[in-house]
This record gives structure tokens, C-alpha cells and sequence, in this order.
């Protein structure tokens, strides 16, 4: 009886770590989107117990960076244990050097990558095949997957070649294109690939593996008379690798019925014109063959698996005799060469050959850029040429280098069976989810096809996303997004007046809208260019309240629950009485651990997205047909660029500019304050100010993440002046007499997280949140006070309430509503901004910080000054910032040696200009002044040598130099450049964002992890305290160190922020930041209450280091918090799913854990303690 098959509906990352589970004894991993994944299923997996192929759970292992997991899977190989790994981009770069030294010595193991693109001009953490071809000189076999499916089969192939050649392999798939595609697929059982391993060459590597009992010595240096000779002895092993390949694919054929080759060729048999490409897009370029062959057109693929070694033998074995013309396609750009990877390869194979066929080269894809069937048909067409362009590009417009095929018009080559849906959301919603639960609810509970694909911007929470979902009863090829959707559902009410939302609906089509307003207010809200295209197009048009409903259930903004019971209730894909038990079913998987109350809520959503009264159909008036187009206002006050790329970008254009766009900016470098143009509108709720309560503390500006609630000291004059119904009160203070004060909210740049309003000290609250509809008036009263009434500078910053009357030179940033994180950088540049000069590590705070087209960083409205922001890595933002530093440093030492060496050849006035300028060399609050005075006087010297200075005037001012980044950075792959730094003794200031996991990518456990927090990499709970960043720093005894938690004591940060960048050395501020991926059951509208609680139950602790100190004889460590209250400890801990959801998954664990997690705090308390108890100064 033949074996029922099993089906699976998951993605490529999913697929490829079920094979490698089965035949790993030990993974080495560190998190890097979009491979974390792989790992994190992985650890998932061997937590609940899931045996591999021996019988037993995968040892799991986080390192400190991808050098160091790469290092951990060769002593592990070594020491005879199957090894696995998972990586992409830079990961994969950082383990280049160990991967040459597994591959010398032979040791079998795969690399699982989801191909991504390398950070060149700018990052990408998207898809193409750049990291890839960056290692393909390391000696490890390459093979490549083009869809989830060929994923779980190759994957095989890959460990079980490995075992058997003792050639180790990368196997590599497109990072997001394939790794985060969703595919019904089938699945292989282990049990069908226990046959195939190779049991004798898996003995004989236990065999020679490095062990006391049988010694050998590896590893050693070797001089020129031997080296290269071993180097060639290795051939024969590399020479059997495609016949082994090639076995093991006809093999899995056998098991699963679907035949691969080590280049598979699809197409006609007398094929004259062939594309060769790798990965996702064969699929795509499937599907056009077959619609050309359909119309009489002979084309061909092949598509490539076995990329290294290359072999002639099997790619001659593809190619049709037929062929006359043949493009290869690369997925990188390798600036200089004479050509791309794969062309050069190809382009050997027929060097010398007769008649070989006319070959030219393109390039596709790059960072995701999504490859189409209409880019495809161009790259056909360019073959029927009488001389096809070589070195193309495809799917872009360059209109510089005019490289780029003339892009042709989109054609449908998808199965007419096949549905296409397409839902508009927003970052941590929740619409990700549920369309990831829809489309397994599908793919499980029928027999369709089914894919799932979702886009999104690189915003943290709040960003834009959109979902992609096909089912069928056909196989599903289509590797690009839906542009022709047959239902279209927009979760968020702001899109209708920023994105083209209906694009390309079918005829017929539906539209479901969560709607804010009633069916009648609705129609006033739509636009015309809408209501037109549904009228002319007979779309089935609904609404729900979901936002409302969401909120009367308890689930806040998360719409998601309810908006995908509307849908299956809508296009009854399947029944919905089904879908309805499905999403339950899927409700208690997912948030099972979460508790009962969060299931019941979602069950409560479930019912009310199908219900009638919730869900209403709109009746479209046939005079919809008739309406006039509206005429986008140009707002030529919007400054160019804003209007010509950022514009372009934020409408989700991006795609359609020309290279020409870039002209000038060919580095990367983008203005500072796009993100105050953006005006996102995407919050539900805005703070509304109550004038009469305000007790003028400012509190609200200086908690706010996105800088949107500001306090405004405003002139009778100009109080008259403001638009209609502005209203303000006498500021209080002798210094601010005469003024009025005003608390002014950015109601289309807030977030709706609710902080300002929950810290705000007053009897009656001064800020109540209110329904951003009702709030419009204050959008043109924020542009009047922005621009007009500006910001004063009446008083010196040095306090909390004065700190918020300077403009925040970082505003309105991608990062989640309520983040930890942004208030903390905030109120450095209000203080430093000016002069400031900032490296960012690679995590939370770049994306937020840099996420094109948007730059929250900004520029002082008067003097034009700003923080100076970049970021080059992950691993070296240190030495990043430091080389930043010294290169400043030099070019300012010039500048003094240069006035020192001719200050008398200067007027009397400038010689006084140059020694206050000396005078304040070292001086941050004086330098702005004396450098502006320099320079004045300077320009009136006009001699050659007062010109050579001032062509240096930009290094004139002390600058202040920041270096940025999470505790994944800073405990972890970047704690050597740190603590490098650090003991330099240089003048440079760390900020440490501590939100103890690696936020970016998603949660994982670092080594800021407290014990008993579950995190990803740490399902069943981190058994290890937490690392003591701040302690390991002090050692030095000439670093300036502070913990602190603006929300706990928002002046001790202050206090701590002026400090440090006053010493002069070295300075780390380790700052704790509450992150959505803690899990606040109070909601991140509470994260500056999160911190205080944290600090009063004894879970972190205040104080500032400050060796200054020790010379005047007094203690250098001042603990700044008060004796906790541990009997707040434990209510801390379940206030947040991170501790609360290990005690539903593991009770017993849970138990002890949370004691050792108080054990810790309290030893570390303890510890502090002594530290604020020495005596110094006495003999």
C-alpha cells in the first residue's frame, strides 16, 4: 500500500530547518534576519523534545556573533558531531574565514543561508544572491533552491552529499522570496531518509575525529614547500561531488516523485533561445514558458541547483542541442568585472566550443526588487536582437548608464483557477499573523494550493505591510507579488488617502475596509479617484468597525482577529462555520501560553468579524461612475527631493524611479528631516491637552518616543497671531515671565502610545487621549508653532523641565508606538544635537534611525547644525565610532596647530577670536560660540593661510561623539570593539539601549537575557544570569559608567547624560528600554511605568560611576536607586509574557527560574551596595 503523503504549509526557512534538525547532532547559531528562523525553529524543536535521525534532541548553542558560530561548528565538527548552521548577508562574510578552514579539512556539515543582499551604499536586508557568491571561493559546495518545496527536497541532498564526499555545502535559497514564502508543500519523513545516509563515511568521520584516545595534530603551519601540493590533493573529493549530487537527487526522485537534476532543464525540447538563472526566479520564468509555448514560441530554462563545483558534464546535460542564444542571469552587481558570477561560468563552459550560441549577461533582483513575468518576456525579447544588449539590467529604468531592457507591459500567466487576495496593514497589528494563519487554515483544512508572501517597509511596528495570498487547485509558481487581486482588504483607515489601495482589483472584485465611521460618513471620507473605480468595476464593497470593536474587546489597536473573520465570512474560501473553528484552533496555539483571558478575547474577535451588524456591505451608487478625478495638490514649498523621491518612496512608488534619482547621492547619503514631510496619521488616539490642568512640568515632551507632544513659550504677538482658537496660559518661572506656555501635539506624526498621558503628574490629568479625527484642528496649529513661534532659548537646558524647550534634533522616527528606546537618544541631541556626531550598530536603533527614505535626525531651525549619523555595521560600530572620532580629532588638531603657528600674522580681533577659541578647545558648552567667532573673524583676514583654516571650519566645534546600539551589539558581536574603546581612554560616549533580547530580529536571547526570561534561542528560559556590562567597564577605573531608566528617575539620566559627555574619556550608559517584544501586559503605553516598576522591585538598579570623583578623594560610585521593594519582584515578572509565558509552558522550570532571577538581582543589588559603601579618601 502506497505511503499517505504528508502535507505541510510553511515556508522555506521552516522547511529547510525540518531537514536539518533530522540530521544535526549540535547547531551553532546567531540571529540575522531573514535566516534567524531556521534557528529559532530549531531551538524550538529540540525544547519540546523532537528526536533527530540518532534518536536524540539537537544541541543548541548561541554564540556571540556568526565568527563565533562558525568557529563553535568547526571545533564541533572536529570533535565528530554532525554540525548545522544558519546565516545570510555579513553573517555569512563573518564566517568566510573557518569556512575555508572546514572545507581544507574536509569536515562534512551544511550552512543553511537565505540568500540576502550585502550592506554596500546602503543596508539591505533583503533577498539576492551578493552573499552567496562572496564565499563561493571557500571550497564549500553550493546548491541552490528555487521554491519552499525544492527547499525540503534539496536540503536532503545537501547533508546527505556532505556525509558521503566529506565536501561540505552551503545550501542557499532566497532570502524572503523563499525563506518567508508560505507554500502548501509536501513533507519528507525522516524515516525515507534514514536509507540514504552513507553509514561507512559517517563512521569513518567519527573515526577521524580529534580525540584523546586516538591523537593526531591538526591545523598546522605549513611553508611553501608543502602547502600548495595539499591544497591540490583535495581534487578528487570535489571531482565526485556532482555524481553524488546527482545520485542523491535521482533518489529523492524516487521518494517524492519530482525529478531534479543538477541543472534541470524546462522548456521546449528545440529550445533556441534559454535563460540560465538561480533560485526564486525559475519559478516565474516556468510560468512565461509555458504561456509562450502556449503561443508557438520555442524557449527554454535551465535552472541551476549544483552551483559549486560547477559541472560541465551535468550543464552540458541540460542544454538543448537546439540552443542558438542563451542569457544568464545574476542576482548581485560585482562592481569592475568583466562580468557577473554565473555568466563567467557559463561563458567558460562554451569558450572554445563550435558554434557555440551567442551568450550575454543580466542582472536582476537586487535587494528584492521583485522579478515579474513582464521582465522576463523583456529578457526573451531581448534575445531576438540582432544584437541582444550584454550586461543588462531588468526591472529598473536607468536612464544614466542606460543599461536597463525597455520594460514591457504585465501579462496574466497565472491558472485562471487561482484566487488572489491582498491585505494593506500595519507593523505589529497583527495582519501578518492572521494572513499567516489564514493561509494554513487553507492549505490544512482543503485540498487548494496555497501561497502566502507579505511585503513590508523597513519601519519598526507602525510601518506599512502588505500581505499576498494565492490559492488554487492548481501548483502555485508565482515568485512576485499580487497585482491583479481578486479581493483587496485595507486594515488601516489612514491608506485610503496615501496609497493606491484598489490598484488593479478585479472586476467584481471585493473590498473590505476597516472603517472608523458608519456606512454613510464613509462615502464622505473615500476619495473620488475610490469611489469611481468601484462604481466602473462592480466591487463588492464592505466595511467593520474592527479598531472599535478591537478596542471594546480589549485587544487595543490589533484589529487582525477581527478583520479575518470579515474575510473568509466575505469570499467563503472555505466554510465559514470551518474557518471559524480553524481560527479558534489556530487562537489556542498561538496564544495559549499568553493565558485564558487572551484567548477568550480572541475568540470574542473571532465571532464578531462574521457578525451581522459588524460586517456591512455598501451600496455604490452608479453616479460614482461620474465623479472628477481629484488633482493632487503640489505643494512646491515641499522641498525637492521630498517631492521627487521621498514622496515618490512613501507612496510605495519607489519601484518606478529612474536611476537618475540617485544622481549625487550615488553613496548612499540622504538628507537629514525627511520624516517630518511624512506626516503618517497613523495613530487611532492622540493626546488632546487640557490647559487648565497643566502644571507646566514638560514630562510629556521628555518621555515621548517620537518627539510629536512639544511645550512652546510663545509672545502676546504671537499667541494673536495663531490660528483660531489656540489657547495657552502665563508660563511659570521668574525667567519665563512675560511668556505663555503651550503643550502642542503633531496629531499625524504621534503614535498613539499613550506615555505622555499615563506619566503625566498633575491632580487632573493635562493630557487625555482623544480620537484623531477629533484633533485635525491642531495639525496646522503644529506647523504655526513648529515654524513660526519655534523654540526659545530662554532658559539653559539643566533640568528636565528646561531640556524641553530645545528642539529635538531626532523626530517622528519608524520606531514602535511606546518604544523604550527613542526617548532616551531624543534628549541627547536637545542637549548635544548641535555639535553631535553619531555611529549607529546595525539593529532596532538604525532601522528607526535611518529607514529610507525617512531620516528623523534633523537639523536646529537656526544655526542648521545637526547630528551627523551613520552606520556601518553590526559587529564594529565601536571602532566605527572611535575611527569617527580620531578622524575629526586630526583634522582639528590642524586646525590648532595651524593658529598656533600663525596667530601673530592675524588682526588684534582675530588674535583674540583664536585664544578664546584655544581657551574653549576642550569646552562643549562654550565650543559652538568661540568656533563661530572664529570663523567670522577668520573671513576677514583673507590671506592664503586664514583661507586653508577656513576651509577646515566644519571641524572648528568640539564634537560630541556618539556611538549608538542595542545590548545584542554590546554585550555580544560587538563587545570586543567596546570594551577595545573603552580601554582606549579616548573621549567618546556609548549609549547602550538595553532591551536584554536582540530586538531587531525579532527577540532573540542575548547575554543582557536575566535568567528565567523565555526568548527566542531561549524557548524553555534563559538558565544563565545576566552579564554585567557596567561592572566589566568600571574595572578600567577610567570609564565613566551609568545605568539608568528615564522612566524611574528621569533626572538621574539627565544627570548621567551631562555627565558623561562632559568627561573627558571614555563614557558607557547602559539605559533600560522596555520593548514590544517583552510583552507588556499593561501595553508599551506604559513602558515609562514598566521602568519605574523594574527599578522600585529591585530588577534594575540606578547609579552612576564617575572616576572625576575619585580624585577629589570622594567614592566614584554613587548608587542612585533607592532600597527595592522585593515584593513587587514577582508581580514585575508577570506583568510581561517573557516571564509569564514560561510558567503555562514549563511550571516546575518556571519556579525555580524566577527565584534565581531575584537571587540575581538581589546579589547584584548587593554588589552595588558595597560599591556605594567604600570609603574613599581616608588613610
Amino acid at each position: 500500500m502506497a505511503k499517505e503523503k504528508q502535507f505541510l504549509t510553511c515556508d522555506g526557512n521552516a522547511a529547510a530547518a525540518h531537514i536539518a534538525y533530522m540530521f544535526s547532532e549540535v547547531s551553532c547559531i546567531y540571529p540575522i534576519t531573514p535566516s534567524s528562523p531556521m534557528a529559532e525553529n530549531v531551538d524550538e524543536w529540540a525544547a519540546k523534545g523532537r528526536k533527530n535521525m540518532f534518536g536524540e534532541t539537537v544541541r543548541v548553542i548561541e554564540m556571540q556573533s556568526e565568527a563565533g558560530a562558525a568557529g563553535a561548528v568547526h571545533g564541533s565538527l572536529q570533535a565528530g558531531a554532525l554540525t548545522t548552521t544558519y546565516t545570510a548577508s555579513q553573517g555569512l562574510l563573518l564566517m568566510i574565514p573557518n569556512m575555508y578552514k572546514i572545507a581544507g579539512e574536509l569536515l562534512p556539515c551544511v550552512f543553511h543561508v537565505s540568500a540576502r543582499a550585502l550592506a554596500a551604499h546602503a543596508l539591505n536586508i533583503f533577498g539576492d544572491h551578493a552573499d552567496v557568491y562572496a564565499a563561493r571561493q571557500t571550497g564549500f559546495a553550493m546548491l541552490a533552491s528555487g521554491s519552499v518545496q525544492e527547499v525540503m527536497d534539496l536540503s536532503a541532498v545537501s547533508h546527505l552529499t556532505a556525509i558521503k564526499s566529506r565536501v561540505p555545502f552551503v545550501n542557499f535559497f532566497d532570502g524572503f522570496r523563499t525563506s518567508h514564502e508560505i507554500q502548501k508543500i509536501e513533507a519528507i519523513d525522516m524515516e525515507d531518509l534514514r536509507d540514504l545516509v552513507d553509514m561507512e563515511a559517517l563512521q569513518a568521520f567519527r573515526k577521524r575525529s580529534l580525540n584523546s584516545e586516538t591523537p593526531v595534530t591538526r591545523g598546522t603551519a605549513q611553508n611553501p614547500d608543502i602547502y600548495f601540493q595539499g591544497r591540490e590533493a583535495a581534487n578528487k573529493f570535489y571531482d565526485v561531488v556532482p555524481d553524488i549530487v546527482a545520485y542523491y537527487m535521482d533518489k529523492m526522485s524516487e521518494i517524492t516523485g519530482r525529478k531534479y537534476r543538477p541543472f534541470d532543464y524546462y522548456g521546449a525540447p528545440d529550445a533556441e533561445n534559454i535563460i540560465i538563472a538561480m533560485g526564486s526566479i525559475t519559478d516565474t520564468i516556468r510560468e512565461v514558458i509555458d504561456y509562450k509555448m502556449a503561443k508557438g514560441e520555442k524557449v527554454g530554462l535551465i535552472a541551476v541547483h549544483l552551483y559549486r563545483p560547477f559541472s560541465a558534464k551535468y550543464f552540458m546535460e541540460a542544454v538543448p542541442a537546439s540552443v542558438k542564444r542563451i542569457t544568464v542571469l545574476d542576482r548581485t552587481k560585482e562592481p569592475g568585472a568583466n562580468g557577473d558570477p554565473l555568466y563567467l561560468d557559463v561563458k567558460d563552459i562554451f569558450y572554445g566550443q563550435p558554434n557555440a550560441p551567442l551568450i550575454v549577461g543580466g542582472r536582476y533582483g537586487m535587494g528584492s526588487k521583485d522579478v515579474t513575468p513582464a521582465q522576463i518576456i523583456a529578457i526573451y525579447k531581448n534575445m531576438t536582437f540582432n544584437e541582444p544588449k550584454n550586461q543588462f539590467t531588468v526591472g529598473i529604468v536607468d536612464d544614466v548608464t542606460f543599461k536597463s531592457l525597455p520594460l514591457e507591459a504585465e501579462v496574466k500567466v497565472t491558472h485562471d483557477t487561482t484566487y488572489e487576495a491582498k491585505f494593506y496593514g500595519l507593523g505589529s497589528d497583527g495582519t501578518v499573523g492572521a494572513n499567516k494563519n489564514s493561509i494554513k487554515i487553507i492549505g490544512g483544512a482543503t485540498d487548494k494550493y496555497c501561497q502566502a508572501y507579505f511585503a513590508y517597509d523597513s519601519k519598526k511596528s507602525g510601518g506599512f505591510t502588505a500581505s499576498h495570498l494565492r490559492f488554487g487547485d492548481e501548483p502555485i509558481r508565482s515568485t512576485y507579488l499580487i497585482t491583479t487581486p481578486d479581493f483587496v482588504a485595507c486594515h488601516v483607515p489612514a491608506y485610503i488617502n496615501q496609497y493606491d489601495v484598489l490598484k488593479g482589483l478585479k472586476k467584481g472584485g471585493s473590498f473590505l475596509l476597516n472603517s472608523l465611521w458608519d456606512e454613510e460618513e464613509t462615502k464622505k471620507h473615500l476619495p473620488n479617484h475610490m469611489k469611481k473605480y468601484m462604481a466602473e468595476n462592480d466591487i463588492n464593497f464592505y466595511i467593520i468597525n474592527g479598531t472599535k470593536i478591537g478596542q471594546e474587546l480589549g485587544l487595543g489597536n490589533r484589529t487582525n482577529t477581527i478583520m479575518q473573520s470579515a474575510f473568509f465570512k466575505i469570499t467563503n474560501v472555505i466554510p465559514y462555520e470551518l474557518a471559524v473553528q480553524e481560527m479558534k484552533s489556530a487562537i489556542v496555539k498561538t496564544y495559549g501560553k499568553k493565558g485564558e483571558a487572551i484567548v477568550s478575547m480572541n475568540f470574542a474577535a473571532v465571532d464578531a468579524g462574521g457578525k451581522e451588524g459588524n460586517l456591512v456591505k455598501v451600496e455604490i451608487p452608479s453616479e460614482w461612475k461620474n465623479l472628477p478625478d481629484e488633482m493632487p495638490a503640489q505643494n512646491e514649498a515641499r522641498p525637492e527631493f521630498i517631492r521627487n523621491v521621498v514622496d515618490v518612496m512613501n507612496a510605495q512608488k519607489g519601484d518606478d524611479l529612474p536611476v537618475s534619482a540617485f544622481v549625487g547621492r550615488e553613496d548612499g547619503t540622504f538628507p537629514n528631516g525627511t520624516s517630518k514631510f511624512e506626516k503618517r496619521g497613523i495613530a487611532v488616539n492622540v493626546p488632546e491637552w487640557q490647559v487648565e490642568n497643566c502644571i507646566q512640568c514638560n514630562q510629556c515632551a521628555y518621555v515621548c518616543p517620537h518627539a510629536s507632544i512639544r511645550p512652546f513659550l510663545m509672545t502676546d504677538e504671537e499667541l494673536a497671531a495663531a490660528p483660531a482658537g489656540t489657547v495657552a496660559k502665563p508660563a511659570v518661572g521668574k525667567e519665563l515671565a512675560g511668556y505663555k506656555f503651550k503643550i502642542q501635539v503633531s496629531p499625524l506624526d504621534c503614535t498613539g502610545c499613550g506615555n505622555c498621558a499615563d506619566v503625566c503628574p498633575a491632580k487632573n490629568k493635562a493630557l487625555i487621549m482623544k480620537s484623531l479625527e477629533s484633533q485635525a484642528a491642531e495639525i496646522e496649529r503644529w506647523e504655526y508653532m513648529d515654524k513660526k513661534v519655534g523654540y526659545k532659548k530662554v532658559v539653559e537646558p539643566n533640568n528636565v523641565k528646561n531640556s524641553q524647550f530645545v528642539q529635538p534634533l531626532f523626530e517622528f522616527s519608524g520606531a514602535c508606538a511606546g518604544c523604550g528606546e527613542t526617548p532616551y537618544i531624543k534628549l541627547i541631541t536637545q542637549l548635544f544635537g548641535e555639535r553631535m556626531m553619531v555611529a549607529n550598530a546595525t539593529g532596532c536603533s538604525s532601522i528607526y534611525g535611518a529607514s529610507a527614505p525617512s531620516t528623523p535626525y534633523c537639523t536646529n531651525y537656526k544655526t542648521g547644525r545637526g547630528p551627523a549619523w551613520a552606520n556601518s555595521l553590526f559587529e564594529d560600530n565601536a571602532e566605527y565610532g572611535f575611527g569617527m572620532a580620531e578622524g575629526a580629532n586630526r583634522l582639528r588638531e590642524r586646525v590648532k596647530r595651524l593658529l598656533d603657528e600663525n596667530i601673530n600674522s592675524f588682526s588684534s580681533e582675530t588674535q583674540n577670536a583664536v585664544n578664546d577659541w584655544i581657551a574653549a578647545y576642550e569646552d562643549g558648552d562654550k565650543t559652538v560660540a568661540a568656533s563661530d567667532a572664529l570663523a567670522v573673524a577668520l573671513e576677514k583676514e583673507n590671506t592664503p593661510v586664514a583661507n586653508e583654516i577656513l576651509d577646515l571650519k566644519q571641524y572648528f566645534t568640539k564634537k560630541s561623539q556618539w556611538i549608538f546600539g542595542g545590548d545584542g551589539w554590546a554585550y555580544d558581536i560587538g563587545y570586543g570593539g567596546v570594551d577595545h574603546v573603552l580601554a582606549s581612554g579616548h573621549d567618546v560616549n556609548i549609549l547602550v539601549m538595553d532591551t536584554e533580547v536582540y530586538s531587531n530580529t525579532g527577540g532573540q536571547s542575548s547575554k543582557a537575557t536575566p535568567t528565567g526570561a523565555v526568548a527566542k534561542f531561549a524557548a524553555s528560559g534563559k538558565r544563565v544570569r545576566k552579564k554585567d556590562l557596567g561592572m566589566m567597564a568600571m574595572s578600567y577605573g577610567y570609564v565613566y559608567v551609568a545605568q539608568v531608566a528615564m522612566g524611574a528617575n528621569q533626572a538621574q539620566y539627565m544627570k548621567a547624560i551631562k555627565e558623561a559627555e562632559a568627561y573627558p574619556g571614555p563614557s558607557l550608559i547602559i539605559a533600560y528600554a522596555p520593548c514590544i517584544n517583552h510583552g507588556l501586559k499593561a501595553s508599551m503605553g506604559k513602558s515609562q511605568a514598566e521602568e519605574k516598576k523594574a527599578v522600585e522591585c529591585g530588577y534594575w538598579q540606578l547609579y552612576r560611576y564617575n572616576p572625576l570623583l575619585e580624585a577629589e578623594g570622594k567614592n566614584p560610585f554613587q548608587l542612585d536607586s533607592k532600597a527595592p521593594d522585593y515584593s513587587k519582584f514577582r508581580d514585575f515578572l508577570m506583568g510581561e509574557v517573557r516571564f509569564n509565558s514560561l510558567v503555562k509552558a514549563a511550571p516546575e522550570d518556571a519556579e525555580k527560574l524566577f527565584q534565581m532571577t531575584e537571587e540575581n538581582a538581589r546579589w547584584r543589588y548587593e554588589g552595588y551596595k558595597r560599591h556605594a559603601e567604600m570609603k574613599y579618601g581616608e588613610q
